[in-house]
């Protein structure tokens, strides 16, 4: 099956809980890695700000790890985020978009290339997010995944968490619509 494409029988996961402690929480003050080179400190966003955090972009031609598609949560991370690349235009008027995963910046550069994504992504491969917000992971194949996530900042201050999100590819329309709702 095509990476951009959900199969019919994705598991949905369920609302374990983990993110509830999220909102009104400010951002550590962290250093994290961009697809263009450069870092950025994320306690020091300013204005309205996305972040959706992901498992892993998966590479055509390169198998997702064993038993990938029965992990509820796990796939679809191409489809969302190819649904915050359609929607970059209005998402933009009222926010800053970030992806973030543990692949490192390089693995990330190539998906942001291949995807044509017009906003950076932030590789946060020491987990230093988690370990600041305690954020969800799973483990398979031995290494460790970030849950599926997305958090709405107000400057430095989590106003919003999506968690958990599902269908993947519906995230941006749900993260479009409350930022229409805030600012108008």
């Amino acid at each position: 099956m095509s990476l951009d494409q959900l199969p019919a029988d994705l598991p949905a996961p369920e609302d374990d809980g983990a993110c509830h402690h999220l909102r009104d929480t400010s951002l550590p003050d962290i250093n994290l890695s961009k697809t263009d080179g450069n870092t950025i400190n994320i306690s020091e966003l300013a204005g309205y700000t996305v972040i959706y955090i992901y498992p892993m972009i998966g590479k055509p031609n390169v198998a997702l790890p064993d038993g990938w598609e029965s992990i509820p949560g796990a796939r679809g991370c191409t489809p969302q985020s190819c649904s915050f690349r359609d929607l970059h235009g209005e998402l933009k008027q009222y926010a800053n978009i970030f992806g973030l995963s543990s692949q490192d910046s390089n693995y990330q550069q190539e998906a942001k290339t291949r995807l044509h994504l017009p906003f950076e992504l932030l590789s946060d491969h020491s987990f230093l997010l988690k370990q600041a917000l305690s954020l969800p992971t799973f483990t398979v194949e031995g290494i460790q995944r970030y849950k599926r996530v997305t958090l709405i900042l107000k400057d430095d201050v989590i106003k919003k968490v999506f968690y958990p999100v599902f269908p993947p590819d519906e995230n941006a329309d749900n993260v479009l619509n409350w930022l229409n709702i805030m600012n108008n």
